[in-house]
Order: structure tokens, then C-alpha cells, then sequence
């Protein structure tokens, strides 16, 4: 694909053959939606602090002040304006999809803010999300049918290819809202999987899907200046989360079924499912612990805990920031190490490797968790023996969540 150089543009017609030359579409989409998104919250911090609409802190929390918890609107607002400010009629497969999975976009929505607002049962929450990918999946024929060799399966069949790829999103969906706990986590890297994404798709001429990851990355940039703010914070809330991993599961799952050609095809890749994954590495690593932790103390893996990463390296002593920071360096720097040293290993040696990274992150996770008890009871601020107990208890009373 050729690239046009800014001043060739100009010469052979100006800004008009700029604003339509797709790449200037995609890189226009994500200035757009990064300045309309700035524009917007604090409009929408206003109003949540007049209606009262905000998050005071709890057991869990990481903040100490009330804050607004509807960040979403924004972001959601700015991906679709800026996404639909052109024509995607090039490739109509790649425009009818995302057509269709913008009905799954706003019932996300609409679900998310009323769970800001009201707190909805996760049972509840999981059916919508259930409906809102079946929606596209199935009216879509939007799927994963391919396992790229892993374990020796290439084909799959339609009956598992379904229930397979609305896990996929449903997977996808609850990691991001599941690491959405500290200022930045959740969408920075929501902002790196996406730009990671949509560069692929732009390099392969895919600018429909393209035009909207660059377009809900920047509303990301813009909303990372507010959630990082200490004068004007606002949080994505679940109207957020929700719609971000919605958008991601769809830039995955089309990832996947675009490189299944991978054997004829010299810019697809034969390792797919592993890039997914190493690009998602720290939401799938950190939903698998907790998942693993809560199961084996006996509990419930949906009830609400501070054993999540992050707050494992607040507890710890980093603020927001820099705990934000070190995940994002674990995803840009595995996702760098992978297309440095993958070679030809086969997806099922990749996988074999990632789930040997994932029992390392474990025993990590172990000691940094210990470390943060031991600085906690040096403080005065707990009982080492009393701890996990008190948290358990707390969780099990207080939250419930995805």
C-alpha cells in the first residue's frame, strides 16, 4: 500500500484530496474524536456533579474523593461521530459489519449507563452482553472458525464456532471492565490494543475497521487527560468499559477470521490467536487470577476483591500513574519481544509459552500481594493474620460485578 506524502497531497488538490484519501480519514478520525472528547467531559463533569451521579469511595476503591463515573458518554459519543464523519462504502463487507455491530454498541451503552446509575444485577448485565454479540455473530456471520493449528485443529465447526466466538467477546468485555479499577489502566491499554489493531487493518486496507479504532483510540487520548486529572477526574464507568471491550472483541475477532488466508496470503499471519492475545495480555492474565484466586479460596470468582493486579502494585506503594505505566510496558514490551523473536514457532509451542508466562505472572503476583500485606501491617493500617479474611468478607457483603 502506498503512502502519500502530506505535500503531494496538497499539490494534487489540496485538503479536499487529504480528507478523502483514506489514511488521512483514519489519522483525522482519531485527532477528532481526542478533541471532541476533550471537549465533552467536562460538560459531563458538571452535570454529574449536579445530579450527584458519582462514585464515592469504597473498600475497594483507589480514589478519596467522590467522582464522576460517566466518562463513557463521551468516549462513545467521539468514537461514533468521529468514525461516521465519512463514507465507508469501499469495502461493503467491512461497513455492513460494523453497521450491524453498532446496534450491539448502543445497547452496551444504554446498559452501561443504567448500571452507572442504578447498579445492575452481573447476571443481568451478562445476558445483555450475551444478546448484544449474538446479534452481530449470528446476524453477522461474524466468527472465529479457525484455530490456526493449535493442538492440531484448523477448521472448526459452525455449532462450536458460535458459542466460541461470543465467549470470545464476552471474554473480552468483562476483562476490560474487570481492569478498570485505578485512573488509566483500563484505557491506556484499550488505547495501545486499538492503535495496534487499526494499524493492521489500515496496512491491509481495511479502512472501515481501521477509521473506527483509530476513532475510539482517540477518544481514549482525550479521556486519559481528564482520568488522570486531580482537578477535574472523571471516570470511563461501566458505559465505558463496556463498549470499549465490545469494540475490541469485534477488532479481534475480525483480526482473527481476516488472517485464516494466512497460507496464501504474504501479509496475514499464521499466528493470529497469539497476537490477540499478547496484545490483551495484562486484562486476560489479570482475569485469569482473580478468577483462579477467588475459586480456590472458596468463594465466588464474580465477587469483587483487591486481589486484582493493580491494586496489588497500589498497595504496594506505586500511585495510579506509574502502576498504570508498568502494565502498559508489560503489554507494549511482550507485544514487541513476540514479533522480535516468534519465528517460525507454531501457535501451539506460542501457546504453551504464554501459559508458562501466565504461571510466572502468577508466583509474581504471589509475592508482590505478600510484599503489599507486609508494607500494610508495617504502617499500622492491618493485622497480616486478619487481612485476606477481612477483604473476602467485605467483597462478599458490598459488590458484586463481572
Amino acid at each position: 500500500m502506498e503512502l502519500q506524502l502530506p505535500t503531494y497531497i496538497i499539490s494534487e488538490g489540496g485538503f479536499n484530496n487529504m480528507v478523502h484519501h483514506d489514511v488521512y480519514q483514519c489519522i483525522l478520525s482519531f485527532l477528532i474524536a481526542c478533541f471532541l472528547s476533550i471537549i465533552s467531559i467536562p460538560i459531563i463533569i458538571n452535570l454529574s456533579n449536579l445530579l450527584h451521579l458519582t462514585a464515592k469511595p469504597g473498600f475497594r476503591s483507589s480514589h478519596q474523593t467522590e467522582t464522576p463515573t460517566l466518562g463513557g458518554i463521551a468516549i462513545f459519543a467521539s468514537t461514533l461521530i468521529a468514525y461516521f464523519l465519512w463514507p465507508h462504502s469501499e469495502n461493503i463487507v467491512d461497513s455492513n459489519l460494523i453497521s450491524l455491530s453498532m446496534t450491539g454498541v448502543i445497547i452496551l451503552f444504554f446498559l452501561g449507563l443504567k448500571d452507572d446509575i442504578l447498579a445492575l444485577d452481573s447476571t443481568k448485565k451478562l445476558l445483555v452482553q450475551i444478546c448484544a454479540s449474538l446479534i452481530l455473530v449470528a446476524m453477522g456471520n461474524f466468527k472465529v472458525d479457525n484455530f490456526y493449528g493449535i493442538f492440531g485443529i484448523h477448521q472448526i465447526p459452525y455449532y462450536v464456532s458460535i458459542p466460541l466466538t461470543v465467549f470470545i467477546f464476552i471474554a473480552i468485555i468483562n476483562a476490560i471492565n474487570l481492569i478498570d479499577g485505578i485512573d488509566g489502566l483500563a484505557g491506556g491499554i484499550s488505547l495501545i490494543a486499538g492503535v495496534g489493531f487499526g494499524i493492521w487493518f489500515i496496512l491491509n486496507d481495511h479502512f472501515s475497521f481501521g477509521c473506527l479504532a483509530f476513532a475510539m483510540s482517540g477518544s481514549l487520548l482525550g479521556f486519559l487527560r481528564f482520568n488522570f486529572s486531580k482537578t477535574s477526574k472523571i471516570f470511563m464507568g461501566d458505559t465505558g468499559s463496556l463498549i470499549i471491550g465490545y469494540l475490541l472483541s469485534i477488532f479481534a475477532v475480525e483480526f482473527l477470521s481476516l488472517n485464516v488466508g494466512y497460507k496464501n496470503d504474504a501479509t496475514a499471519y499464521f499466528n493470529a490467536p497469539i497476537i490477540v492475545m499478547v496484545l490483551l495480555i495484562v486484562p486476560i492474565f489479570d482475569t485469569l487470577r482473580v478468577f483462579i484466586v477467588r475459586i480456590v479460596k472458596g468463594g465466588s470468582p464474580f465477587i469483587a476483591d483487591r486481589n486484582h493486579m493493580h491494586h496489588i502494585l497500589i498497595d504496594s506503594g506505586l500511585n495510579h500513574f506509574w502502576a498504570s505505566f508498568t502494565l502498559w510496558m508489560v503489554t507494549i514490551l511482550n507485544t514487541v519481544l513476540f514479533f522480535a523473536f516468534h519465528g517460525d514457532i507454531s501457535n501451539t509451542a506460542s501457546l504453551y509459552i504464554y501459559i508458562g508466562m501466565f504461571v510466572a505472572y502468577m508466583v509474581l503476583a504471589y509475592y508482590l500481594k505478600k510484599r503489599s500485606v507486609e508494607i500494610k501491617a508495617r504502617k499500622n493500617i492491618i493485622k497480616p493474620t486478619t487481612f485476606e479474611s477481612k477483604e473476602v468478607t467485605s467483597g462478599k457483603k458490598l459488590f458484586k460485578d463481572l
